[in-house]
């Protein structure tokens, strides 16, 4: 069927302004010309692809940003008269005089006339062509801002048309659409005008649904809106249409989100077909043993999720658990216990964490606890060297190592696992889908989820994060996962005192730190940057470093950062954890992981700098102790209205899911999605912070149309996410 939505996009037929692209090429120089034509032709679908339009529906589907309004034309007098204003205005009449001039620059200044009087047209950057479309004695419509310029009133590189007199305005406003470097606008139009000439748009919404839960939405046909907001006309409310309250808007925002919901709903049902291996929980194995061999007793938070935990490994299916929990938890020795239940299994386990530093703090703190049990615990880094590399691999394929801790380097084609039962992605909203993916094809399954077939044996997922998610952005994003909450933290955590200091008080906050030191506390003071930027002035953690050890000549002074040589980061970070550094300089490496109870003071450089969730990370770096710990942000005035509510915010309360429901007010989504929508956004149209109410609609009527209506299923997602289903999946 012509211009369905597989059908790959036609190139406008001057595109490039190949006019001739079409004609039958005769002889050499035609065939030069054809092929010169089709390589502009290809260029331009490389660079449609780029933004994510390959199909012709895709086109259709790429909606304006915002509008100009070409249905009118004032006098030049009037636009004059508006100068200063910052309104746009259209204005048409026939050029009187054209020269470039060479003072102060190269520039091309146009001078246009109607009978209301005469507007300079000034352009800093042209070409040859510009000067001959506006030579003398021709017609120009004209758009842009008038200002006031030393020579008079004048639009700068304002929007040009030659045409002729008494030649018809548009009826509709004209679109202006996301592009790209070498897509300009006429072009994208010409491509969607002709993409929604030629594409069927059949409504996927069966009736049963429209009239049923959705019928108090009074949703307009999809065809209609989509026409209407390519081309609104001008009575259309401007307002409506920019900040995205329209009706239409409101269809296109639905359709959006219920394929989202279909398609989580689908990857949940999806890995309920698939295999997994059954893990039942053995009395007296070693799940008994560890838990017997703690020194501490589980917080009722943390009992509730390892039975959540336990009873998905014990099915014959893939568990796909997220487990949230605020910083301090106790979210590794969750984890552990399910990586004993996957080892009593006969299965290994495998845990990959974001950075070096968190990897290694978790291979510490399980080796510590495993090994004494009889448990081999390997370890995979970036940084180690070739042999021990080697080593380490040998050991994980053998299936000799039951647990394996690392980094990205658990995810190379060279690591390849025995018998992965069990996968365990910390802080998960720092690895790309594709990552996500490729541990779990460790247990040899392919990385694209539509290649698993159900015979396929998958290994158990869980997915951790210190960032808890709100109830929204859960319902919106991770609607195929099951979720465990830890919301509670272990007996003996004091609360931890937040304090905002401005920077000019830098004197007395190195006197709090002799203090602290004096009483036998250890201090982190992290910085934002490693080395001094000029646009940014701020502190450096180097310069940091030489400052206080300068000021406290009577304490030992450590610094830590990303560009350290890992042994020496090693090093540093072996010191204080054993007390041999009082004070320790860091950047934003240590914002997850590091676990030293003594340490009570946190001083955080340039607060104002950090998002939400990072200031939250790093201030559970203390209170992890029974000493009362005090989080110092110091900040440089003058604040901006956010970092003044960013602030605020972490004075008033140490709750992560109440600041994670702040940071999505103030931030939206991406700080807790990181890498899950990997390039290909999920969601265009629909804004968290002003749809959410949509949300609960959309997941009704997933539910009714895959239970009854599977064809239109199929052609909605076909239209909407046209393959990209599985960045949902991971």
């Amino acid at each position: 069927m012509p211009g369905t939505a597989a059908e790959p996009i036609q190139e406008p037929a001057d595109a490039n302004d190949a006019s001739d692209t079409a004609a039958p090429a005769r002889g050499k120089a035609g065939a030069a010309r054809g092929k010169a034509a089709g390589s502009g032709a290809s260029t331009a679908a490389a660079r449609l692809a780029k933004l994510g339009l390959r199909r012709p529906v895709d086109l259709v589907l790429h909606l304006p940003m915002r509008y100009e309004d070409e249905t009118t034309v004032v006098p030049i007098a009037e636009a004059i008269h508006r100068a200063g204003l910052g309104l746009p205005a259209q204005v048409e009449g026939e050029v009187v005089s054209n020269e470039v001039t060479f003072r102060p620059r190269r520039q091309l200044v146009v001078k246009l006339a109607d009978d209301s009087g005469e507007l300079t047209l000034r352009f800093l950057n042209f070409y040859g062509s510009q000067t001959r479309q506006m030579a003398e004695g021709v017609r120009l419509r004209v758009r842009g801002e008038v200002r006031g310029g030393f020579f008079g009133a004048e639009m700068v590189h304002p929007t040009v048309r030659p045409v002729l007199a008494g030649e018809a305005l548009p009826d509709r406003l004209t679109p202006v659409y996301p592009s790209t470097a070498g897509i300009p606008q006429a072009y994208l139009r010409k491509a969607i005008g002709g993409a929604l000439a030629r594409t069927p748009l059949p409504e996927t919404l069966p009736q049963a649904v429209l009239q049923g839960p959705l019928a108090r939405l009074q949703l307009r046909p999809l065809a209609e809106c989509l026409r209407l907001l390519h081309a609104p006309p001008p009575q259309e409310s401007e307002a409506a249409l920019a900040d995205r309250s329209h009706p239409a808007w409101q269809r296109v925002k639905f359709d959006e989100l219920l394929a989202q919901q279909i398609s989580l709903r689908r990857a949940h049902a999806a890995r309920r077909d698939k295999t997994a291996p059954t893990m039942p929980r053995r009395e007296g194995g070693l799940l008994t043993r560890f838990l017997a061999a703690l020194p501490f007793r589980l917080t009722g938070a943390q009992q509730r999720v390892v039975g959540e935990i336990a009873a998905d490994m014990t099915l014959p299916h893939p568990m796909h658990r997220l487990l949230q929990g605020d910083v301090g938890s106790g979210k590794t020795i969750v984890a552990a216990l399910a990586a004993c239940q996957a080892i009593d299994a006969g299965y290994q386990a495998a845990l990959m964490a974001p950075t070096e530093i968190l990897a290694e703090q978790h291979f510490r703190k399980l080796s510590a606890w495993l090994e004494p049990l009889g448990v081999p615990v390997a370890w995979l880094a970036g940084s180690q060297k070739a042999r021990e590399k080697r080593h380490a691999v040998a050991r994980v394929e053998s299936g000799e190592a039951q647990l394996v801790i690392g980094t990205h380097a658990l995810i190379q084609d060279t690591v390849r696992f025995a018998k992965l039962g069990l996968s365990v992605v910390d802080e998960q909203h720092r690895f790309g889908v594709a990552q996500r993916l490729a541990l779990r094809g460790k247990a040899g399954v392919a990385e694209a989820p539509a290649a698993i077939s159900a015979a396929e044996t998958v290994p158990h997922q869980l997915m951790m994060s210190a960032t808890p998610i709100p109830r929204t952005l859960a319902m919106t994003y991770y609607a195929d996962l099951d979720v465990s909450v830890i919301d509670e933290l272990p007996p003996g955590r004091t609360p931890i005192v937040t304090r905002l200091v401005n920077d000019e008080r830098r004197d007395e906050v190195i006197g709090r730190i002799h203090h602290a030191a004096a009483e036998g506390r250890q201090v982190y003071w992290v910085c934002p940057l490693i080395e001094e930027s000029e646009a940014l002035q701020l502190q450096t953690a180097v310069e940091t470093y030489e400052t206080l050890v300068a000021a406290l000549p009577d304490l030992r002074v450590g610094l830590v950062h990303g560009r350290l040589p890992p042994a020496e980061k090693a090093a540093v970070m072996d010191d204080f954890s054993a007390n041999r550094l009082q004070v320790l300089v860091a950047t934003t490496v240590i914002e997850v992981g590091v676990d030293v109870p003594n340490a009570s003071l946190m001083v955080i450089e340039h607060a104002e700098r950090f998002g939400l969730a990072q200031l939250h990370q790093l201030r559970g770096r203390v209170g992890r102790g029974s000493a009362e710990s005090v989080c110092l942000l110091m900040y440089q005035a003058p604040l901006s209205p956010t970092a003044r509510e960013r602030l605020a915010t972490m004075r008033e309360t140490t709750d992560g899911f109440e600041i994670a429901r702040r940071d999505l007010e103030i931030r939206g989504p991406g700080e807790f999605l990181g890498a899950r929508q990997s390039g290909e956004a999920m969601l265009r149209f629909a804004d968290l912070q002003t749809d959410a109410w949509l949300v609960e609609y959309a997941q009704a009527a997933a539910e009714l149309m895959l239970a009854h209506y599977p064809e239109a299923v199929e052609a909605h997602l076909s239209r909407w996410l046209g393959g990209r289903e599985h960045y949902l999946k991971a």
